[in-house]
């Protein structure tokens, strides 16, 4: 653990700011000389939102390896079969404190001027900015948790609070900071830089906080439904980021700072996960031949192919409808952003292309033999130029021990370079997720702006507008075709897919042509299986999409809280020590206990506030584990 899990009071905050000011804002300022001018509101709100940024020591522990394991926005292991690192965990803890210390000192510091009648013009909007991004970071904090402080990091140890009264006091916050914003302040033309954000436009801040309402009483729809309907209705009522241009976004930068990109870290290949893969195969009936350039056209495959079969190589102990198979092409049609999210094995001349890592040559080398062992199939070469695969994570036992293809950066699609390189924007909220909340909760009954089926499609043209693919737009919001799931994109299309289908493929050891039944998979937490391709479904199912890659925090949290989207089970050739409701008689089956629900506390809050971790635990109802479910999510 990097930093003490107690805080220390305004002075270190104080000394933390200013030595943050000065490093990103080139503020030359000594801070043990700081008089009460100098210390001001927005230096507190900009540190916190700079740090909240995560430097790649805890990005790449926190966003990637926890956030997007768990929601399976990458191909990974780890949380995503049940395994936590107290070391990551503590750090996080760590960084977040800090983040919280420095906006509740910046919130300390704006009630202390405007006690003393020392106040600036837009001192009181700095106040309600600050209480508006701390709802942000508690409401992350207790996501990943569960109960936590309401009145906690500021200097002592602090009572915990069930999520329930967390959530209620974040939206009461929200509620309350959004009103009391005065879009009419203007401000000194010096203090947009204070802002990473929004530069300080209080119209675009009121937005945030409306929509951030949408997202945390969308969160209790399940356990608290009168409370999610009355908080959601009247944040609907105001203005919402319904816009491209009122995206909270950060940009980040090269090095090695808060700022840089939290999936920068180049050894990690960032491969497309199978649960995306599923999503978006023959989603939307884009064909590839409309989408790809003419090199690859004769790698396009049939629309009834599945792929050449490996079972000896690949594991079937799962409930990924296509376990088993290879696919040695491209999919006949599909979600016109996967080429643009994940770059196509082979396809080196695309500039979105990483060739990640820089200190070798595997993302270019595309041939493997498939096995290491002479009497399974070693002289049987995979080329995977121009091929779309993924594969699941878990334990694959001597399968996966004699595949030398499973995990290969070059055999699979990776995250694009934009978001790798550190030169993108970090999206916070986006508008297509106002749109696909007002959609569930048209779809809901609840009174908002536009019907379901409106806000669902304009969250899918905002979406596709961020990856530059709308001219694809008419025909995929018109599209009946199912994805491997059953789900279909065309909003007045709910007829359900049926059980199967029945679909070619080439034996991979003898290249026998044959045919099989491929079943749908049947998602258990979702209506006991019984719907595959109903409303909610699509809603889902489009977020899911859109929020990738950043947002894999809210693809956990909607999969917690529904169990939507459908996402595969871990292999289990073996038991999974760390996943053990899982074993080979149920893993056709999905259960909360095959999905990570949050994470443990870590080890040194025992000692440092033993009485707030008691707390935590009574309120948790449930031991300190990574299967506990969450207040809101389903048990």
């Amino acid at each position: 653990m990097k930093r003490p899990l107690y805080k220390a009071g305004l002075l270190a905050a104080t000394i933390a700011v200013f030595a943050s000011c000065k490093k990103f804002d080139d503020i030359n300022i000594d801070p043990q000389a700081a008089n009460a001018d100098q210390v001001q509101v927005e230096y507190f709100i900009n540190n916190s939102m700079i740090g909240a940024q995560m430097d790649p020591h805890i990005a790449e522990r926190v966003f990637v390896l926890y956030w997007k394991t768990a929601g399976h926005q990458q191909a990974s292991g780890g949380l995503s079969s049940g395994s936590a690192n107290d070391g990551w965990t503590s750090d996080y803890y760590s960084y977040i404190s800090g983040w919280l210390n420095s906006i509740n000192t910046g919130i300390q510091i704006a009630d202390e001027k405007i006690a003393a009648g020392t106040v600036k013009p837009y001192t009181n909007n700095l106040k309600q900015v600050a209480r508006i991004w701390r709802a942000y970071l508690m409401s992350e904090l207790s996501d990943n948790f569960g109960p936590i402080p309401i009145n906690g990091f500021q200097g002592v140890n602090p009572d915990f609070a069930d999520v329930k009264t967390v959530y209620y006091f974040l939206l009461s916050e929200l509620k309350d900071a959004s009103e009391k914003l005065d879009l009419n302040v203007s401000n000194p033309s010096n203090l947009s830089k204070q802002d990473p954000a929004y530069g300080y436009n209080y119209n675009y801040w009121k937005r945030y906080a409306n929509s951030m309402r949408l997202r945390l009483a969308m969160r209790l729809s399940e356990v608290d439904a009168a409370k999610a309907k009355a908080e959601f209705e009247a944040a609907a009522a105001g203005i919402l980021i319904t816009d491209a241009s009122q995206m909270f976004q950060v940009q980040e930068k090269p090095g090695w700072d808060a700022l840089t990109g939290v999936m920068s870290r180049e050894w990690n290949a960032q491969m497309l996960p199978v649960a995306l893969d599923n999503i978006m195969f023959g989603l939307g009936g884009v064909k590839s031949a409309d989408q790809l350039d003419a090199a690859m056209q004769a790698s396009i495959k049939p629309a009834d192919y599945v792929g050449k079969k490996y079972d000896q190589h690949l594991s079937l102990k799962t409930n990924n409808p296509r376990a088993g198979f290879w696919y040695d092409g491209l999919p006949n049609s599909i979600d016109p952003r996967a080429y643009k999210a994940f770059i196509i094995p082979g396809d080196f001349d695309n500039p979105a292309f990483c060739a990640y890592p820089s200190w070798d040559n595997s993302s270019k080398t595309t041939k493997r033999n498939l096995s290491a062992s002479p009497s399974n199939a070693a002289d049987i070469e995979i080329d995977a130029t121009y091929t779309w695969n993924s594969y699941n994570a878990g334990d694959w036992g001597a399968i996966g021990s004699r595949n030398q293809v499973r995990g290969w950066a070059g055999s699979y699609p990776r995250l694009a370079l934009q978001f790798r390189n550190s030169t993108s924007k970090r999206v916070f909220f986006a508008p297509w997720e106002t749109y696909f909340l007002l959609a569930e909760a048209a779809e809901r009954g609840w009174t908002v702006p536009m019907s379901a089926k409106v806000a669902y499609e304009a969250g899918i043209a905002s979406s596709f507008a961020y990856w530059g693919v709308s001219n694809h737009l008419a025909a995929y919001l018109a599209s009946n075709d199912y994805n491997a799931l059953g789900t279909s994109v065309n909003y007045d299309h709910i007829t359900e897919p049926g059980a199967s289908r029945t679909m070619s493929y080439v034996d991979g050891y003898t290249n026998t042509a044959g045919t099989t039944t491929i079943a749908y998979p049947t998602n258990n937490l979702y209506k006991n299986g019984t719907v595959r391709n109903d409303r909610i479904t699509k809603i889902i199912t489009q977020k899911f999409i859109a929020q990738t890659p950043w947002l894999p925090l809210e693809a956990w949290n909607d999969h917690r809280r529904l169990g939507l989207p459908f996402i595969e089970n871990p292999c289990i050739e073996n038991p999974l020590v760390t996943m053990p409701a899982l074993n080979s008689s149920n893993y056709m089956t999905s259960n909360v206990k095959f999905f990570p629900q949050r994470l443990i506390y870590p080890s040194g809050l025992k000692n440092s506030n033993a009485n707030g971790y008691t707390q935590a635990l009574q309120y948790l109802g449930g031991a300190d584990d990574v299967f506990t479910s969450l207040w809101w999510a389903k048990k």
